[in-house]
């Protein structure tokens, strides 16, 4: 019995642990916007690119937004993992790059990615 239970606790958390993982689009949508929307938009170039379609899409490459030579160079092409990463620390992750904002939390970076997710069409 006791070990029935733990595995009941077992699946309990890592259906939690999975869930954080892959964040929430709607957290994300609202920390994108009071986060991210002052230089960013979904569909513009702002400060920063617009965002539409971000999942696959190689750094630097809109051809209507004039992006740091960093990123210009780089060849990361932009996933889950690699949000994570620039999100985390953009000039640690592609030095030399102009962006000078992160996301410190591990679970909010989720929930912004999952919510680019959604808006790329992935």
């Amino acid at each position: 019995m006791k070990l029935f239970i733990n595995t009941l606790w077992a699946i309990a958390l890592l259906g939690t642990t999975s869930a954080f993982a892959e964040g929430d689009a709607v957290h994300g949508k609202a920390l994108y916007e009071t986060r991210c929307a002052a230089c960013h938009s979904i569909d513009f170039n702002g400060v920063g690119p617009a965002h539409r379609g971000v999942f696959g899409r190689k750094s630097g490459s809109l051809a209507d937004y004039s992006y740091s030579q960093a990123l210009k160079a780089s060849k990361t092409i932009w996933t889950e993992k690699t949000l994570g990463k620039w999100l985390a620390n953009p000039e640690k992750f592609i030095p030399g790059q102009k962006m000078g904002y992160s996301v410190p939390g591990a679970h909010d970076r989720a929930n912004i990615i999952a919510y680019l997710k959604t808006e790329s069409g992935n």
